[in-house]
């Protein structure tokens, strides 16, 4: 019933700068600048990912810069802090493990994952963790950029012709700007809710209303929230 869903190989950066281990500091400063990024994986070997080096990571040298914050020595931001601060290579400024996702993870995994660990990028990286690109949350919202007629088109095939099909029901589907309305009249208003749900998991949707006819006030209004 449902179309296949984007995966996070669909809309990746395949073209990635990484660095190594004893990539310098400085270095880290000048690629982020040139390549306009947050972060950077770091790579050895064959190109096996061992962690991701951040502009926050860069930034506790600034932040340590007259002495120490005043935090609590209990605090494991300070020690950590205190060792970044000092660090002058990748290897010793990195994250490890790192943060990555596989290139067959749903967008709504990655989303998930970076919304949990408040990270803004993620390396991906195949079976034997090799690097095969990385995905942003830009990449994440190009789903959003979908024609309307090709979400409606969707929307239609995957849902409407499943849970109203005609003649007991006659349903069309508007989109705007990613806004999903149903109009019409439908057989069953019990199945007003797995409509919204269903439509609500297209990719590209922003919201969905419903405008029927032929039901009781009570059921119409306010129908599309589950």
């Amino acid at each position: 019933m449902h179309g296949t869903p984007h995966i996070v190989s669909d809309v990746m950066t395949q073209t990635v700068v990484s660095v190594g281990p004893q990539a310098p500091f400085k270095e880290l400063v000048r690629l982020m600048r040139d390549w306009q990024v947050s972060a950077l994986p770091v790579v050895e070997g064959e190109g096996r990912v061992v962690g991701v080096v951040s502009e926050a990571d860069l930034l506790l040298k600034e932040e340590f810069r007259d002495g120490d914050p005043d935090l609590p020595p209990s605090r494991p931001r300070r020690t950590a802090g205190l060792t970044k601060a000092g660090a002058v290579t990748a290897e010793q400024l990195m994250t490890s493990p790192a943060l990555t996702t596989r290139p067959d993870a749903t967008l709504a995994d990655a989303a998930r994952t970076m919304a949990r660990s408040k990270v803004k990028r993620l390396p991906v990286v195949d079976q034997f963790g090799l690097l095969q690109g990385v995905v942003s949350r830009a990449d994440l919202l190009k789903v959003f950029l979908r024609e309307d007629e090709e979400i409606a088109e969707e929307v239609r095939r995957e849902v409407v012709s499943y849970l109203f099909p005609p003649p007991s029901s006659v349903l069309h589907v508007e989109v705007h700007e990613g806004v999903v309305k149903l109009v019409g009249r439908i057989r069953d208003n019990a199945l007003v809710p797995v409509a919204a749900l269903l439509v609500r998991a297209v990719e590209g949707v922003v919201d969905v209303e419903f405008e029927l006819t032929g039901n009781r006030p009570e059921e119409a209004s306010g129908a599309g929230r589950p």
